[in-house]
């Protein structure tokens, strides 16, 4: 039985680069913690407190069209009526933690954790000292 979980590899190619910050779009997050957008978005709203402005920020119509321009997976996004949700690694783990529909098992954890290690491009495990 395949996962419907998005494979680190799958996770690391939907990380962009906007503002200097790497990021994902709340579309590809949603996907990935296998809920709607929209209800992912409506998580967002409902704990808007819990998302300061470093963990998340609303792409511009000019960022949306450059976004839709340069990754094709993301063409529906072209006519959206509202603007998408970039979120940082922060603002990644934190959904996760808002989203009471997010069921992992462990290896499902790993995949995530290895795709989360794109965004710093370094591993968040601590190092034993000599």
């Amino acid at each position: 039985m395949r996962s419907a979980f998005l494979q680190a590899p799958e996770i690391a190619r939907r990380i962009l680069v906007i503002r200097s910050q790497r990021v994902i779009i709340d579309s590809d997050l949603a996907a990935l913690y296998g809920v709607s957008t929209k209800r992912l978005n409506e998580q967002i709203k409902r704990n808007a407190r819990r998302f300061p402005r470093d963990f998340l920020f609303r792409l511009t119509p000019i960022e949306r069209d450059e976004v839709v321009a340069n990754c094709d997976h993301l063409a529906k996004l072209r006519f959206s009526p509202t603007m998408p949700y970039a979120l940082t690694e922060h603002g990644a783990l934190m959904a996760a933690s808002v989203l009471n529909t997010v069921r992992k098992t462990p290896a499902d954890w790993l995949r995530y954790a290895q795709g989360v290690t794109s965004f710093t491009g370094k591993s968040s495990a601590r190092r034993r000292p000599r």
